[in-house]
């Protein structure tokens, strides 16, 4: 099969559930673990003396209000509102600016540093909706800016393991109650992996599933479309909380 007609399969307007659905947004950070990953962004940060940061998919706002509490000019852009509301709770100064949208609604800000954390760079399925995403951000850099982020090995193959240990696994949420989770892996096709969440509210027996698709580029596909972008790769690291799991890029505004 066609990697686009693979796609025209797999693809949802809006960002899943688990980051759009009001109950689920509340109950994401729960399940998402320590995240180890953000000291490692914000020690990046200081390392490139970066003021202006833009963090691309912010999601519920972690690494942004970290960012923040630092004394830099910090502007999270996410498409999904019910994870910006539980974004703007952590957030009760202010200090950072919350965008609603796509990446394309990233403003021009002459920031030093762009991010995406976590799955955000497997989010974009298609070809030329990386590509926007990069050009996008390029927009937002000022001249030799800093993009910075992380994607999955596909040589890892993490999906086997996701699917080995898929739960569910049980969490007390405030305001939630014990939510129970469950992960099935349900399509391997790479370049993809579909998979899909299951959520169980024990309090009142609701059910809410998530599905999720994300792409699996190689480092040479990757470091291709970032010169096509603009974009100079500085380094590929080793992510600190994921040793040998995943590339982290490190590229410049070029052009």
């Amino acid at each position: 099969m066609e990697i686009e007609e693979y796609l025209s399969l797999v693809w949802r307007p809006g960002p899943d559930a688990m980051f759009a659905h009001p109950r689920l947004a509340r109950v994401y950070d729960a399940f998402d673990g320590e995240r180890d990953d953000l000291a490692a962004y914000v020690a990046l940060a200081d390392e490139m003396a970066a003021r202006v940061v833009l963090d691309v998919g912010c999601g519920t706002g972690s690494l942004a209000v970290l960012l923040a509490a630092t004394g830099r000019t910090v502007v999270g852009v996410d498409p999904a509102a019910a994870s910006l509301d539980v974004a703007r709770a952590k957030d009760p100064a202010g200090r950072v600016r919350w965008v609603h949208g796509d990446v394309g609604a990233v403003p021009d800000l002459g920031a030093d540093l762009a991010t995406m954390t976590g799955n955000v760079a497997q989010v974009f399925l298609g070809d030329d909706d990386w590509a926007r995403a990069l050009r996008a951000v390029h927009r937002a850099l000022r001249p030799n800016g800093r993009l910075v982020f992380e994607t999955r090995r596909p040589d890892r193959r993490a999906w086997e393991e996701w699917a080995a240990d898929g739960g569910p696994v049980t969490r007390h949420v405030p305001g939630s109650g014990d939510v129970e989770r469950s992960l099935e892996v349900r399509d391997v096709r790479l370049p993809f992996v579909s998979f899909r969440h299951t959520y169980r509210f024990l309090a009142d027996g609701a059910v809410v599933t998530s599905d999720s698709t994300l792409r699996f580029r190689s480092r040479d596909e990757i470091e291709s479309s970032l010169a096509t972008a603009g974009y100079r790769v500085l380094d590929v690291r080793d992510a600190p909380d994921r040793p040998g799991r995943e590339f982290v890029f490190v590229a410049e505004r070029a052009t």
